[in-house]
């Protein structure tokens, strides 16, 4: 990918709006927020005029269902979650300009604006259409209040805007089998209006600004997405709903009705940047408006056709907008194996991360980067977190930190000797140094958050070489000039490392920082300064108190995660059971005819050349009786012997395998489908009877 078009003056950079109809998860931060948090930290440490912005998305169908589902009111439910994101942000050093909310004044109004100007240019379509109406619950059903089976991959929960399996777009008409969420009942077509943006009018601009102007520089994943969407034919996209929850559409005949949330929720980007503006007086249109202005968005793969399509669409149709210069969605971070769910509650929620591994979200932040889904859906298992951790930012970035700052007190009384003369190890030391915000910096200019992770960590991998290889705790002995020469360099790697790890790691540089006493030095001024600077840290410097900046993992700490995931697993198993309708009504009579009785199995043995059946003698108290049970699978036949069991001990004989099974022992099966024996509590006599 090209680097950045030298004729930007200025960045901004989008973090998609995150739904306030519950908290954040690992998924939302290794797809979205940390790696555009990187990027727009390590433009502000280049010195680059960046603004950084993002908002809760506060309208669309997903808050009234969940405040129902809670049995709040939407404004309760926004509120609630808008302050558990703001937080779990925060903890983690996302570091936006502004965080704004949907339901904000500023952006009802900016988003009614943006919606008038284009209705008074005729950019829309005014259409009656047949749209999905619930019977029983007496309303049309917006997008996500239809779920059925994806008509493209077959995936049976798709909602009527999309498919969360394969990530098509669809509308809620094209579902088969389609259903109510509200009431579970069958929609039927019904006649509404709606306003619709004719994304077809669009389709030449579309095609010459994304497949011929992005061809090279956009990632395969989202180029690719938008050519499958053009190349498919683009058609006009509903704008409005039939709801009562958003931003009422602002035009005569519109009543009942409101701006359909991908309308609505990119606007929050531009309503945030207002909010910013009005309150740091600043201008807010040269960062929408400027041709010198970069925008970028920061997106998952789900969101991809929004912003690249309907969105740009929108920003041409308007005409007083910039257009997205790149989009760098990430794939899909999934959790041990299995597709991460809020639903399901299979996530590893951030709140309760911190609660479990205090101080530690650097950690998280760092084996999210390492292991990010920039190209592919990739696995958050919880060993490879202990292993990103102990083996890589304990063992070579916290060891190296370590071992260098110890050693200058021991030595030097943490004070940096004048080095004597350089060696052509020392000399290219310092030189390699000097080519790592080079490294990093063009691995994150394509976007390449986990290659510019591994760039820093190969910087810490430096200084724990050059101090193996040169040995200052035995030089300091013979050579006490040399070995502080020693340290010296090292320190400077030391000093690289942090002002290079805050884009990654920002708690973890700040400590660095203050150990390494850097704040009014030249080198952490800047990212571009490390790479002219002779010295980072000069002769005399006094650094402080040694402290270990990361602390290992336990086995007992990473089994505690996955026993918690298993009980999820478990009780979503449970949930997810689906019991067996309820046979035919039977008379009393009926039920009076069979004879349940306790008995015990004496014997059992597996029948010869079947999987399945096992041949038991069982004492039922009245004799002594042979009955063949297919339970192979789940018992071996010396576990058998002894048990006490409930038997139908007048069921008619039948021959199973030339063998003749004289009644029925009773078994029920769990949610895993594993059989258990129903057995009496507490021994009991053979032959008593069951009533």
């Amino acid at each position: 990918m090209p680097q950045k078009n030298p004729a930007f003056k200025r960045t901004t950079i989008t973090a998609a709006l995150p739904y306030t109809n519950g908290p954040i998860h690992i998924g939302h931060l290794a797809g979205v927020y940390v790696p555009a948090d990187i990027y727009s930290r390590y433009l502000r440490l280049k010195g680059e005029e960046v603004l950084f912005v993002c908002g809760s998305d506060e309208h669309g169908v997903a808050i009234p269902m969940k405040a129902k589902k809670e049995g709040v009111s939407p404004q309760e439910l926004i509120d609630k979650y808008d302050g558990i994101i703001r937080k779990s942000f925060a903890d983690f050093g996302i570091a936006f300009d502004n965080y704004s909310r949907t339901s904000a004044p500023i952006h009802h109004e900016t988003a009614s604006d943006f919606f008038k100007t284009l209705h008074t240019q005729g950019d829309f379509i005014e259409e009656v259409t047949e749209q999905l109406y619930d019977p029983e619950a007496d309303q049309f059903l917006a997008d996500r209040f239809v779920t059925g089976t994806c008509p493209k991959c077959g995936y049976e929960e798709a909602y009527g805007d999309q498919c969360e399996n394969c990530g098509s777009s669809l509308n809620a008409t094209d579902l088969i089998g389609a259903k109510s969420v509200i009431s579970g009942a069958i929609p039927v077509l019904k006649s509404t209006k709606h306003w619709f943006l004719p994304l077809d009018r669009y389709e030449g601009f579309l095609k010459s600004w994304i497949l011929e102007g992005h061809r090279e520089d956009w990632k395969p994943n989202v180029y690719g997405q938008c050519k499958s969407w053009i190349d498919d034919g683009l058609k006009p996209r509903a704008v409005t709903r039939d709801l009562d929850w958003g931003i009422p559409v602002p035009v005569e005949g519109a009543e009942g009705k409101v701006l359909y949330v991908w309308f609505d929720a990119p606007i929050g980007y531009i309503s945030s940047t207002r909010e910013w503006a009005a309150r740091e007086g600043e201008d807010w249109e040269r960062w929408w408006k400027d041709p010198q202005t970069r925008l970028l968005h920061f997106i998952g793969k789900d969101n991809i056709v929004f912003h690249c399509i309907i969105f740009p669409a929108m920003l041409k149709a308007h005409g007083e907008y910039i257009l997205p210069e790149n989009v760098p969605a990430n794939e899909f971070l999934n959790l041990e194996g299995q597709k991460l769910s809020t639903s399901r509650n299979w996530a590893v929620w951030l709140h309760e991360y911190l609660e479990e591994f205090p101080g530690m979200q650097d950690v998280l932040r760092y084996a999210l980067t390492a292991n990010a889904p920039e190209t592919k859906d990739n696995d958050f298992t919880w060993k490879d977190f202990q292993a990103r951790n102990n083996n890589e930012l304990v063992a070579i970035f916290g060891n190296f930190v370590n071992r260098v700052t110890v050693l200058t007190h021991k030595y030097l009384d943490g004070r940096l000797a004048q080095p004597g003369p350089l060696t052509d190890t020392d000399r290219e030391t310092l030189e390699a140094i000097r080519t790592y915000p080079g490294k990093i910096g063009n691995s994150l200019d394509r976007f390449r958050f986990r290659e510019a992770s591994q760039d820093l960590m190969n910087l810490a991998r430096l200084g724990n070489k050059y101090l193996a290889d040169e040995e200052p705790w035995k030089v300091v002995k013979t050579d006490p000039e040399r070995a502080a020469t020693i340290l010296y360099v090292g320190m400077q790697v030391a000093a690289a490392l942090a002002v290079l790890s805050e884009p990654f790691l920002p708690f973890t540089a700040a400590k660095l920082k203050f150990l390494l006493q850097m704040d009014n030095t030249e080198a952490a001024a800047s990212w571009t300064s490390l790479s002219t600077l002779e010295t980072l840290l000069p002769a005399g410097h006094q650094i402080g108190e040694s402290q270990l900046l990361f602390r290992k993992i336990e086995d007992t700490e990473i089994q505690a995660q996955l026993e918690k995931l298993e009980a999820t697993k478990k009780s979503n198993a449970m949930n997810e059971t689906q019991v067996t309708p309820q046979k035919e009504t039977i008379t009393f009579d009926d039920f009076s005819k069979l004879d349940l009785r306790v008995g015990t199995i004496l014997e059992a043995e597996k029948m010869p050349k079947a999987d399945k059946l096992i041949v038991m003698k069982v004492d039922t108290g009245i004799d002594t009786r042979t009955i063949v049970s297919g339970i192979a699978m789940h018992f071996k036949p010396e576990e058998l012997v002894g048990k006490q069991v409930t038997v139908l001990v007048n069921l008619a004989p039948r021959p199973l395998r030339g063998v003749e099974s004289q009644g029925m022992i009773l078994l029920a099966e769990d949610h895993e489908g594993k059989l258990v024996f129903v057995t009496p509590e507490a021994a009991i006599a053979n032959g008593m009877v069951i009533r």
